[in-house]
């Protein structure tokens, strides 16, 4: 049995499963699951040993106490953000100056609006995780020649069904959002590095040059080859 705390605890897992114990409840953990524990609390867990939990915790006192939610558990969807937050207020409140004190504040501040949306806002379907996260797999690879029918197959869905909930949630058919993705970092490469219009072109899975020349214009309205690398100032 642990101490009572003596403070309020910021408690979000990162990464790994287990569970969690408060007051006779249970709650399974998992990637994305977050709370925050009052002053008193006694909390409790454990992990399974083939995937350890990965927690970032901070204490904290909140002045005034009502900026704590409520309901005081949630699972964020945005694991990435999750991430980002944690890593910035580790290292800032490690400098150990006001400046990094303020920016681990403003950090905590986040994670508890974080957690008070996932807690008294519409939770996402799993439906709808599988194909935001089929999206992130294609910008993070967008040379990659996906087809509309691996895309539904990783979200376990028929391909009409796929179509029809990418579009509601993304704005655009699939193809199309594919096509958006390699222009995005098509661009990227040709204003960041110093690989060629042909270059570029292969890497991101076009055989024909001269074809993505004219998507890259159609969508950012120059050809490539009028894109150069930034210079440092």
């Amino acid at each position: 049995m642990s101490r009572p705390l003596p403070d309020h605890l910021l408690w979000c897992v990162l990464d790994g499963i287990g569970r969690l114990e408060l007051d006779n409840r249970t709650t399974e953990l998992a990637p994305g699951t977050c709370a925050v524990f009052a002053p008193g609390d006694a909390p409790t867990a454990n992990h399974d040993p083939r995937r350890r939990l990965l927690v970032f915790g901070m204490h904290f006192e909140a002045h005034p106490a009502d900026v704590v939610p409520e309901q005081r558990w949630g699972d964020v969807q945005d694991r990435v953000l999750l991430g980002a937050l944690a890593r910035s207020s580790d290292s800032a409140y490690r400098r150990g100056d006001r400046l990094g004190e303020r920016q681990a504040e403003l950090c905590l501040e986040q994670f508890l609006c974080l957690i008070w949306e996932a807690a008294h806002g519409t939770t996402a379907s799993s439906v709808d995780t599988a194909i935001e996260e089929v999206a992130q797999v294609i910008r993070q690879d967008p040379g990659r020649d996906w087809s509309v029918q691996e895309m539904a197959a990783r979200a376990s869905l028929s391909r009409a069904q796929f179509t029809r909930r990418f579009v509601a949630q993304n704005g655009m058919a699939p193809a199309q959002y594919l096509i958006k993705a390699r222009i995005d970092r098509a661009h990227q490469l040709l204003t960041e590095t110093g690989m060629t219009v042909t270059q570029v072109a292969a890497a991101l899975g076009y055989a024909d040059v001269p074809y993505f020349s004219r998507q890259y214009k159609q969508r950012t309205g120059h050809s490539p080859s009028t894109a150069r690398p930034r210079r440092n100032a």
